[in-house]
């Protein structure tokens, strides 16, 4: 055998090595849930919030880690939140089983009292209405361009939830129409303010309301993560997306953006791993 042959050989094996380890890498990736927590501080929180935890759940899509999700639940239990807010796509519209869903806010509302909105998913499917039903009955709180009131020893601040743009009669004018909702929502809310929304490429209409913290999920992290590039797509924002994980801040907004937990047109990431985020809530002071 000739050098240059065997030169060739060790190249071809080398990169079938490389290939397989990521691979088998990736595999174990897809299913190893991480949990990213974040400080987020604000002036305007109340001091009895002051370490207050938020879990944001974001785009199962149907998925399960463990029997029953038990994997995810017990990330939950271990990150003792005093809400859990879920922000979408609870179900997947190609591979609808609301089974799924309602057995994970089942458990889920046991640890902490739950709030969800919705995702562009939910919009798609005829389940829509027995999911809704089913959450309620389970006793999780659904947004529907609402507000809720969260409470802590007299002292307040106000969770608003708006309904993914897919659910509007003409979702050619999404964003003046939610621009709309948004400034009902947000008409006469004084008190630290918290959105739940599915779509993170609204952040400017997010800003210009005034919220003062704004959670989403929908972009999955870019769905392939490159090193010093980011996520590579996401959904209505194309390649390269601008919001794909992590906090962005404009004015006195901060926008978390998880990069959700299952996968729906693409059936695996890269890089990118299913994530739980905690948000811990600071009281700033001067």
């Amino acid at each position: 055998m000739t050098s240059k042959k065997k030169k060739r050989i060790i190249v071809l094996a080398v990169v079938a090595a490389v290939l397989l380890a990521l691979m088998i890498w990736t595999a174990w990736a897809n299913g190893a849930l991480e949990l990213t927590t974040y400080a987020i501080a604000s002036e305007k929180l109340p001091k009895t919030f002051d370490g207050y935890r938020i879990a944001h759940i974001s785009d199962l899509h149907n998925a399960q880690f463990g029997d029953g999700n038990e994997k995810l639940l017990a990330m939950l239990r271990e990150a003792e939140p005093d809400i859990i807010a879920i922000t979408g796509d609870l179900i997947d519209s190609r591979n609808t089983d609301i089974g799924i869903a309602l057995h994970f806010a089942e458990e889920a509302v046991k640890i902490a009292p739950c709030y969800y909105v919705t995702g562009n998913h939910e919009a798609r499917v005829s389940a829509y209405d027995a999911l809704k039903d089913g959450l309620l009955e389970l006793g999780i709180i659904v947004l529907e361009d609402e507000r809720a009131d969260l409470e802590i020893s007299g002292e307040h601040i106000t969770l608003l939830g708006v309904n993914d743009p897919s659910f509007l009669a003409d979702p050619a004018d999404e964003e003046a129409l939610m621009q709309s909702k948004l400034q009902e929502l947000m008409n006469g809310a004084e008190n630290y303010t918290i959105l739940l929304s599915h779509r993170p490429e609204l952040f400017e209409l997010y800003a210009e309301s005034g919220a003062d913290l704004v959670l989403c999920g929908h972009a999955h992290g870019g769905q392939f993560r490159l090193p010093l590039v980011g996520g590579l797509v996401a959904p209505n924002q194309g390649l390269f997306p601008k919001y794909d994980a992590g906090v962005y801040t404009e004015g006195n907004t901060n926008m978390v953006v998880s990069r959700g937990i299952g996968n729906s047109l693409f059936p695996f990431r890269f890089n990118n791993r299913p994530e739980v985020v905690l948000i811990e809530l600071i009281q700033e002071t001067d």
